[in-house]
């Protein structure tokens, strides 16, 4: 496994982290969670020490599988991370909840305290705002306490945006959406970061799957390699210097070893050198929507992710009627039902114009 330095602590962690939002769906509902902890406890047998979990993922198992293989394994041979954010307390915007909250997270990850403690899911400046004021001195007393050793953030802004909350010093970290799509909105952002002395942590290297489902579109990604296309999109992130951690979510023990492959012979680079590399390669793919979902809560219940995966299909040019009619079984009609209230678009971390494509979709045929 390669290791990288964490920002400018003494941690040395893994290149590749586990993301552990992915565990065995089917596993996890018939509540074999000894089962999925296998999973992690194979990816540190492989040189992972970084595990990345949350409060909901996985039905709200996540934490519980993290927690039966980490408690198998010396507290020094690990890292693990999880989140809060207002909504994780279901309202209740107290600091007792907060701390009731980070209690229920150590006891079911089997942990005295926590590596790494995100300010979860920053949406852009205006939440970022509203969060760091509600919540930031509960992290603080938390760190106080021993019960976590480093604040850092989740975020999905632009770079930009990224950089103003860097500049802010109130963070040792942060988890950004990064991957062969969107690179070009975010590089701004890894790159003050890491001038900050700040680790740098990503999330859904490979687009949401869509990297993978499309393997021929993005086979440029693995020229000259003898990677896969998934594995070279995961080396794609990984070889930024900038960057410490690149996250793979892992169902089976061959993601991990697929993982891990992505990283055996890396060579870091500076992220302006990547982009100069890159910058005419798949540039017609810089609007395909990842699949973040966060456009999902629609006024007049239009599903928006799945008329936006099926947008994919169009920029791909393939035929987005067979996708809504074979995969997701929708009608594009329902699309004519927008309000355009924007509620959609002021949600998007990659700022699509989702109003438009929904009447792109509508008049399908």
């Amino acid at each position: 496994m390669y290791y990288k330095q964490y920002g400018d602590t003494d941690m040395k962690v893994s290149a590749i982290g586990m993301g552990c939002m992915r565990y065995n769906d089917e596993d996890v509902k018939a509540g074999n969670l000894e089962k999925c902890a296998e999973v992690a406890l194979y990816a540190h047998e492989k040189g992972i020490n970084y595990f990345d979990t949350a409060p909901f993922y996985c039905d709200d198992k996540s934490e519980e599988i993290t927690g039966i293989a980490l408690s198998q394994l010396p507290r020094d041979s690990y890292y693990v991370s999880s989140k809060m954010n207002m909504g994780t307390v279901g309202g209740k915007a107290t600091k007792e909840a907060y701390f009731e909250r980070l209690h229920k997270t150590l006891s079911r990850l089997k942990v005295d305290y926590l590596d790494f403690y995100h300010l979860w899911c920053l949406l852009d400046l205006n939440s970022y705002e509203r969060q760091r004021d509600a919540l930031y001195g509960f992290f603080e007393e938390a760190k106080s306490q021993g019960l976590i050793r480093n604040i850092v953030f989740s975020s999905h802004m632009q770079g930009n945006e990224l950089e103003k909350v860097v500049e802010s010093d109130l963070f040792k970290g942060m988890l950004i959406g990064y991957n062969a799509l969107n690179y070009r909105f975010r590089q701004t952002g890894i790159e003050a970061a890491y001038n900050k002395g700040m680790g740098v942590v990503v999330m859904n290297p490979l687009g949401g799957g869509l990297i993978p489902n499309n393997p021929e579109t993005f086979r440029y990604l693995a020229e000259g390699t003898d990677l896969t296309v998934p594995q070279a999109a995961l080396n794609f992130v990984a070889s930024h210097k900038e960057i410490t951690i690149t996250l793979a979510g892992c169902t089976t023990k061959q993601h991990v070893d697929d993982a891990c492959k992505a990283v055996e012979n890396l060579v870091e680079k500076p992220a302006s050198v990547i982009y100069n590399e890159y910058e005419n390669k798949g540039v017609a793919l810089n609007n395909l929507c990842t699949g973040c979902s966060y456009c999902k809560s629609c006024p007049v219940d239009i599903d928006i992710p799945k008329y936006m995966d099926a947008y994919n299909e169009k920029i791909l040019g393939n035929n987005l009627m067979d996708r809504l009619k074979w995969h997701w079984g929708i009608p594009s009609s329902k699309a004519a039902e927008c309000i355009a209230c924007g509620q959609c678009e002021s949600l998007c971390t990659q700022h699509l114009p989702i109003i438009e494509r929904l009447k792109e979709v509508a008049a399908a045929k």
